[in-house]
């Protein structure tokens, strides 16, 4: 949940004697939020560190059920003072009308009261307010919560808080001032935090409008959480249209099981019994997303077969609540779905990866077919569907998310949002291509590549391989704003970017292929991407570097003893450096347990990749980068990689972040990110 906070500190010092007189009144200066681009950054053009922190960026939105009209929220970020500022607008369904609703904070809208009213969240505090933006109150009844939905009823309302069950050294020991953890079980840390002794519970209370009365954990005393960590996911979640029911995903295992699986299930709650069932119960990988049809006889929910395997197919499933039974509907669909959506009670339309983009299908309950809805270079999804009216984020690399719908008899796509306008119409946007290779052993290998602005062919430009991380994370029409491909290629880069072996979105087969061979055909197809753009006559393969972050950080350490001279510079975020010290270190170990095999201690072939044992090789100048809060790939391995390079003569640079995690997200910090991966790029193939 994102949150603005507009600190205003006043120091005044009373003096009581009439002789001395009163200091002046210091005050701190309010962010000004000036995200209008300068004249300098007109004048350039381009995409800059600087104007990427001037982006408005799109938040949660919410259809209202007669699909006439949409709720969303913007967040502003002030570079300077690191303030943020979220707040709630509105917009037609058909791109007119935009309004801003709140000026002093909001965020996570929705439709409640029949469409009469909308909740939010500001500070913390659950507010409502008319669907016009006035008549803004504060709930009562409710505090320290996470996420919350009110019931289609609008009578109830779940929500989600840290309930503490676990003692801490302090508390056992009753020494407060005592600093040290007990340790006596796995997953004590997690992704970028430590334990803090307490889990994420759901909440069910009454709501009149007004008040949210005292709410029943629905579940009390388990050492277990939903939505599940580390991302907390509020579509983990959801109601029964009738209001008498919740459905929410939970992994009950905890210390080494939990370590050790990835078993997550959904259980159906009746909230006026007290009793649940496990309606996945029997799978053992994944289970999550539940989504009632709109008459509430059923759940579909996106389904992994097998545990411990993050990168599963993710099947479409649907449960008969009456018949006790659930449906594998996508049978023969060799691709993952995503954000399930009801139309009526036999269409079901999802978001799915493909071919190096994100479009949306549709199938019913007897899944014979699958059919495709959408096309276009860009990615759909999440998206909402009421009434028939289909809205959904629309994102590329040339364009940050915006809010769009689609039609679905024609499946043509409408942007209707235009948040970032007044950036893109003083910078220009390199062109995005796709392309197609054939790889050492036949294969056809797709990749985008983006040039810069004002491109000329008759030029020679230098080029830059980028490394997706994952390892089977989609490599589609993404937005990001650090791997921002339109800044790579405003300062002058050619960026190619191949869907190697490994990826999702090309059928399951080539996804899992990777698993165990992480410096095999995968590596290869780096390899054949970047001899084949060497030979266009626009690119200088003298002057050619690559990139990466987490699998993308290892495959540049691995690059590095193995690409005989092709790439002049190299930058690797967070990546694996030695498998062996990874594995002792790690905190969700189903995932080594996956893609190398297993512990180290097995002596499984998989490890001969770890590029620890080819730094003897190492020639090429290398970034490293990590963050101090990365307990995924801790940073220790950074640290080893730096230190084999200083160690062995290579030109070397390690920026570390004393406060950042597997991703750098802190805005300054990523300036300095942007500035430093720049220059060292720069350096070397300029």
């Amino acid at each position: 949940m994102k949150r603005c906070l507009l600190p205003v500190i006043l120091l005044a010092l009373l003096f009581t004697s009439s002789c001395k007189q009163k200091p002046p009144v210091v005050k701190e200066a309010l962010p000004q939020f000036n995200n209008q681009l300068t004249a300098e950054e007109k004048a350039g053009g381009v995409m800059t560190p600087e104007i990427m922190w001037k982006f408005g960026r799109l938040g949660t939105f919410a259809l209202s059920t007669d699909g006439s009209t949409v709720l969303y929220a913007v967040t502003d970020i002030d570079l300077q003072s690191e303030a943020r500022r979220t707040n709630i607008f509105k917009i037609a369904s058909n791109g007119a009308n935009p309004v801003q609703l709140t000026s002093n904070g909001g965020s996570s809208p929705q439709w409640i009261n029949n469409g009469k009213s909308i909740a939010y969240v500001n500070k913390g505090k659950l507010c409502t307010m008319n669907t016009d933006g006035s008549g803004q109150k504060a709930i009562s009844g409710i505090s320290d919560f996470e996420i919350f939905s009110v019931s289609p009823d609008g009578n109830k309302i779940y929500f989600t808080k840290r309930v503490k069950l676990d003692q801490t050294a302090n508390e056992k020991h009753k020494l407060p001032k005592a600093n040290v953890r007990i340790i006596n079980d796995l997953m004590y840390r997690h992704w970028n935090y430590w334990s803090d002794y307490s889990y994420s519970h759901i909440f069910v209370a009454s709501f009149n409008g007004n008040t949210v009365s005292e709410g029943k954990d629905i579940m009390e005393g388990q050492r277990f959480e939903s939505p599940t960590s580390p991302y907390f996911d509020d579509g983990e979640i959801a109601w029964n249209p009738d209001g008498k029911s919740i459905a929410y995903t939970t992994k009950r295992l905890n210390g080494k099981a939990d370590a050790l699986s990835t078993n997550s299930d959904i259980y159906l709650y009746n909230l006026e019994t007290g009793k649940e069932i496990n309606i996945s119960e029997g799978n053992k990988g994944y289970d999550r997303y539940p989504v009632f049809s709109p008459d509430g006889s059923k759940i579909a929910y996106q389904s992994m077969e097998r545990d411990g395997y993050e990168a599963d197919l993710d099947r479409l499933f649907v449960y008969n609540i009456k018949e006790g039974s659930g449906t594998w509907i996508s049978k023969g669909w060799n691709f993952d779905v995503s954000n399930i959506t009801w139309d009526d009670n036999e269409t079901i339309y999802f978001a799915c990866s493909h071919l190096g983009t994100s479009q949306i299908f549709k199938t019913d309950l007897h899944g014979k077919s699958v059919t495709k809805v959408t096309e276009g270079v860009h990615n759909l999804g999440p998206f909402i569907l009421k009434s028939g009216i289909m809205v959904s984020e629309l994102t590329s690399m040339s364009m940050a998310p915006e809010l769009s719908t689609i039609d679905k008899k024609t499946g043509s796509v409408k942007q209707i949002s235009s948040i970032n306008k007044f950036i893109y119409d003083n910078i220009k946007m390199g062109k995005v291509e796709e392309k197609y290779i054939k790889t050492k052993d036949k294969k056809d290998l797709q990749m985008w590549v983006i040039y810069p602005p004002d491109f000329n062919p008759a030029k020679k430009y230098p080029a830059l391989l980028f490394c997706e991380g994952g390892p089977q994370s989609s490599l589609d029409q993404f937005w990001s704003y650090r791997w921002n491909m339109q800044m790579m290629t405003a300062k002058g880069y050619i960026v190619f970017a191949p869907n190697r072996r490994g990826v999702s979105g090309f059928g399951q087969e080539w996804k899992e292929q990777i698993s165990g061979d992480w410096g095999g055909k995968n590596i290869q197809d780096y390899l054949d991407a970047t001899d084949a753009m060497a030979k266009e006559p626009y690119i200088d393969g003298k002057r050619m570097g690559a990139v990466g972050a987490s699998y993308g950080g290892f495959s540049i350490f691995y690059l590095a003893g193995v690409h005989q001279g092709r790439f002049k510079a190299l930058i690797a975020h967070a990546g694996v450096f030695d498998f062996e010290s990874e594995y002792g270190s790690t905190e969700e170990l189903w995932f080594p347990n996956k893609e190398y095999g297993g512990p180290y201690w097995k002596n499984l072939p998989s490890y001969k990749f770890s590029p620890h044992l080819m730094v003897d090789k190492w020639t090429t100048p290398i970034l490293i980068i990590t963050g101090a809060n990365d307990f995924r790939i801790p940073y220790t391995q950074a640290m080893e990689a730096f230190q084999a390079a200083q160690l062995n003569g290579v030109p070397s640079k390690l920026l570390f972040f004393e406060d950042e995690c597997h991703w750098v997200t802190k805005p300054q910090n990523s300036v300095i990110w942007q500035r430093e991966f720049f220059e060292w790029l720069d350096t070397y193939l300029k």
